[in-house]
């Protein structure tokens, strides 16, 4: 590695949702930085003003505070390199794209749409289905590598539109050093001549990349796989500008896969599969098209974190749990996977379960309390704290919460009265009726312990076995037979909730009795 301070950028285009794989690069680039004591830029690529989508940059901010991957520097933050926003450095890049041209290394092309579109057709072949603009075409198109001087001169003159297009080498061989692929090359003959500024003056990714690359001082430039195709074009911009020195050194994530198949995840796989594929919820300003997200469906934004840095990196060891500090000492990309790592919506769930189970129940209530509250259901922090402690080892997702967890903030609306009433007699109705004033005398919140002495005390007393009392027990206190212990579940409820719905469940069972011996 050089010896420069540590510089990555995530440079994301503010085009809609945050996808897993956006949210993993940030990740790495951010541990990467953090380890090396460097600096994390969030940088915004707007250059493609038709497919800017309003909210979408402030989405991305919120996604990366949820995730605690906040930038050192970015739009909002200001920086010593500001403005990061490549729409408001549009002024800068021209000069760059003529110095280019001048030097022999990009041209101005004047093609209009009509005369694209009529070269596709007319070099369409089942051999090259999708022509493109490369060193062989270039020379029969209107640019300034056919046209005489004078008529180039005179175009410009007329400020007719026009981009400027990189000269890439005939049949060059272009070698580089990736720090998860190694040696990778590539032939310069097979690769286009991207468009470098477009006629509206925005500079392409292809040249915006590099330029601000090279003026916020970045060292280390980390993005997908599906972006190795374009590094001969960045390579050669960096030598053609005099500035390889300063090159950053590269590394090509490996993509994050379906799980059911080949290819890389989609939202479309999440749709189909029932899972999110992004951050947080997102809803399309222009469609309306509205897509979850992890955020939103429960997940902990630490165990959200963790599972990503899973998909595609491990330390070496058997270790799969993580703190973001030990993520930061631990962290480098020779640990980084080439192959691409399938998406385990399973796996995914279990690290959040491991982190919820984990987590202290007075934080569990504070992000609990939103959902309850769309429920309308608005119950002091104490007492949901106490409630998550009783059912968080149940819990995978946090949006589960409330499935598990109901009775506890309403009386049931039904009763499992058919595995209660076969059963159901004289006797344990009148242990139920003669346990409720003994309750008076324990305290109004008593522990779990207590109320279970008195229940086994009772049922001694009157010659009943407590397992034959605790199920109409539970059934009254939750409707079914699922939730936690039951007399922590009475315990949390407190005296006077529970005895109240003893008296209503005596009473169904009662009622439920008769109509079966009706």
């Amino acid at each position: 590695m050089n010896n420069r301070k540590v510089r990555v950028r995530f440079a994301p285009s503010p085009t809609g949702g945050l996808h897993l794989g956006g949210v993993r690069t940030v990740l790495f680039n951010y541990l990467f930085a953090k380890h090396h004591k460097g600096e994390f830029v969030l940088r915004i690529e707007d250059t493609d003003q038709t497919r800017y989508v309003a909210g979408a940059e402030e989405y991305i901010n919120e996604c990366l505070r949820w995730c605690g991957l906040e930038p050192d520097e970015s739009p909002s933050k200001g920086g010593p390199y500001a403005p990061y926003r490549q729409s408001e450095r549009k002024a800068s890049y021209r000069q760059y794209a003529e110095k280019l041209v001048a030097s022999g290394h990009a041209y101005y092309a004047f093609d209009t749409p009509e005369e694209l579109e009529e070269m596709r057709v007319r070099l369409k072949t089942p051999e090259n289905p999708a022509p493109q603009y490369n060193h062989i075409v270039r020379e029969k198109m209107k640019n300034s590598l056919t046209l005489q001087d004078s008529e180039v001169q005179d175009l410009l003159a007329k400020n007719t539109p026009h981009v400027i297009r990189i000269k890439m080498p005939e049949n060059d061989t272009l070698i580089f050093t990736d720090m998860i692929r190694g040696e990778v090359s590539f032939n310069t003959g097979m690769v286009d001549d991207k468009v470098l500024l477009k006629a509206d003056g925005m500079p392409t990714y292809h040249l915006a990349v590099v330029v601000d690359d090279y003026l916020m001082k970045i060292t280390h430039a980390f993005r997908g796989e599906e972006w190795l195709p374009s590094a001969p074009v960045h390579i050669l911009l960096w030598k053609h500008l005099g500035w390889e020195s300063e090159m950053p050194e590269w590394a090509h994530l490996p993509l994050i896969l379906k799980p059911d198949g080949n290819g890389k995840l989609s939202k479309r796989d999440g749709d189909r599969l029932g899972f999110p594929v992004y951050a947080m919820n997102w809803s399309d300003p222009r469609s309306g098209e509205f897509t979850k997200g992890f955020r939103e469906l429960g997940f902990l934004p630490e165990a959200f974190i963790n599972m990503l840095v899973m998909l595609g990196w491990n330390d070496g060891s058997e270790q799969e749990i993580f703190s973001m500090e030990e993520l930061i000492a631990k962290f480098s990309m020779d640990r980084v996977h080439k192959a691409g790592a399938k998406f385990d919506f399973e796996k995914a769930k279990w690290f959040n379960h491991q982190y919820i189970h984990h987590k202290d129940n007075e934080s569990l209530a504070a992000l609990l309390q939103p959902m309850l509250a769309e429920k309308d259901v608005h119950a002091g922090l104490e007492f949901v704290a106490q409630v998550a402690g009783l059912v968080k080892e149940r819990l995978y997702v946090l949006s589960e919460f409330w499935e598990h967890s109901f009775f506890f903030f309403e009386r049931p609306k039904s009763y499992d009265t058919g595995a209660v009433v076969p059963k159901w007699n004289e006797a344990k109705e009148k242990f139920f009726t003669t346990w409720l004033p003994k309750l008076d005398k324990l305290p109004k919140q008593p522990g779990a312990a207590e109320l279970e002495a008195s229940f086994k005390e009772l049922a001694a007393e009157m010659q009943i076995k407590v397992g034959e009392l605790q199920l109409p027990f539970r059934i009254m206190l939750t409707g079914g037979k699922f939730g936690p212990p039951v007399f922590d579940i009475a315990s949390t409820l407190g005296v006077t909730e529970t005895q109240k719905r003893i008296a209503i469940g005596v009473d169904t069972y009662r009622k439920a009795a008769d109509t079966t011996n009706a």
